[in-house]
């Protein structure tokens, strides 16, 4: 029996390596990315080995090359992206029992200009913004809500009234007061559906002009950066983010939206809990940047007017994956002094394996020391700067924490191009 027990304890030690081996393994297996691409002509190391197998539905895609290192923790398995299209790798515990399937895309990689240059915004919203709903006082001294009482909310869009099309918060004035206290028909816009309401104007005691009790906004700008450039569809992608209402916080649909080169005039520095700001004034507004045709949660976008070549001319770089970004060191391109573009070091320091589109795909720190001297950090103004790494471009900064602003968000460069055309 004393013999044994050592035997036991051997045992059991052995089970257990077995069991952390395992356990590792399939927590690599799990945390990759179940979608990637692989580019052709490119290799992709898997850290899969025994008792870990894989079988794929189309060899003539992806070549499979098992590599074996100094033990069974470094061994691996290369895919080799043999020619364009789509298969599916299966992999499997001892060739029996599934662990994960990878859907995986052979493509050339996509080559596209890294933008960084400061840009003008103006938008028109479709129709107008409903921004607030309130009380009136009529001349008979009554307090009344005709918006409230015909069903309007905040964050509806008046697109037509009387059948007449809304193009300004002007002419929603001009039109009620033309019909005075008769009701008008009112087509309203609302989480993408369109629906029709009736409703009566009612003069204001205050001003005696007639009113619905409705606040509205029918335009916005600011100042960003652009992030890209395809010279291949001629569209261009800017912002990382999409355009929302400063007082619903909702997505702005757009009617009629340009961008336009910026001048930078001055930077408030950003400090804990306050956001700094880049200001800066549109110039050239007769020579249009770009036309903006889509406000996606990921950036605004549309196509380059064929007379800015100087956006053209830039060189192209490639695009890096999701699963090919790395923690470390980066840089983004960026605009502080006049319309100068220049690049500035950070530090990735959080990855997301994310599955879907999302705006906060990592976190990164500002560490170069001129930009950290003119902004404090990343400002307002600085959304859509590309980041590089490794010579590739492979995401815009999107947001900034409050409480320290020389960290924020960047989000992957596969969300902004797959998803411009997605409102």
């Amino acid at each position: 029996m004393g013999k044994f027990r050592p035997n036991v304890k051997y045992i059991f030690l052995f089970i257990l390596i077995l069991i952390l081996s395992l356990s590792l393994q399939i927590s690599q297996i799990l945390f990759y990315p179940s979608d990637f691409n692989i580019i052709k002509g490119e290799n992709k190391d898997l850290k899969i080995s025994f008792p870990f197998s894989v079988e794929q539905t189309e060899e003539s895609i992806v070549n499979t090359i098992y590599n074996e290192g100094n033990n069974n923790l470094n061994n691996s398995i290369t895919l080799n992206g043999i020619d364009e299209g789509n298969t599916n790798l299966k992999v499997k515990l001892l060739g029996l029992i599934p662990i994960k399937n990878y859907n995986i895309n052979v493509i050339d990689r996509p080559m596209i200009t890294p933008g960084g240059n400061a840009i003008g915004v103006r938008m028109n919203t479709k129709g107008v913004l409903v921004v607030a709903v309130t009380d009136i006082i009529d001349i008979n001294g009554t307090r009344k809500s005709p918006a409230r009482e015909a069903g309007i909310k905040v964050g509806d869009s008046i697109i037509e009234i009387n059948g007449e099309k809304i193009l300004s918060s002007e002419q929603v004035v001009k039109i009620l007061n033309e019909n005075k206290d008769k009701d008008v028909e009112i087509l309203i816009l609302r989480n993408k559906g369109e629906f029709k309401t009736i409703s009566k104007p009612i003069q204001c005691l205050q001003d005696n002009a007639y009113r619905l009790g409705i606040w509205v906004r029918d335009k916005t700008s600011g100042i960003g950066t652009m992030t890209f450039y395809d010279g291949e569809s001629n569209l261009f992608g800017a912002l990382g983010h999409g355009i929302t209402d400063m007082d619903t916080g909702d997505l702005l649909s757009v009617e009629k939206g340009f961008v336009m080169n910026a001048k930078i005039s001055d930077i408030e520095q950003g400090k804990k809990g306050t956001p700094g700001e880049i200001r800066g004034v549109f110039y050239k507004t007769d020579e249009v940047l770009g036309e903006i045709e889509y406000n996606t949660p990921f950036g605004i976008y549309g196509s380059l007017i064929d007379n800015n070549g100087d956006i053209r001319d830039k060189e192209q770089i490639p695009i890096g994956f999701k699963e090919e970004v790395k923690l470390g060191k980066a840089y983004i391109l960026t605009t502080l002094e006049e319309n100068k573009v220049e690049k500035f070091e950070i530090e990735i320091q959080k990855l997301e394996a994310q599955e879907k589109p999302n705006q906060k795909s990592m976190i990164i720190k500002i560490v170069d020391k001129k930009l950290l001297e003119k902004t404090g950090g990343i400002v307002q103004g600085m959304s859509g700067s590309p980041i590089i790494q490794d010579g590739k471009l492979i995401g815009a900064v999107t947001h900034v924490f409050v409480n320290d602003p020389t960290k924020g968000y960047g989000l992957y460069i596969e969300w902004m191009l797959n998803n411009h055309d997605k409102p």
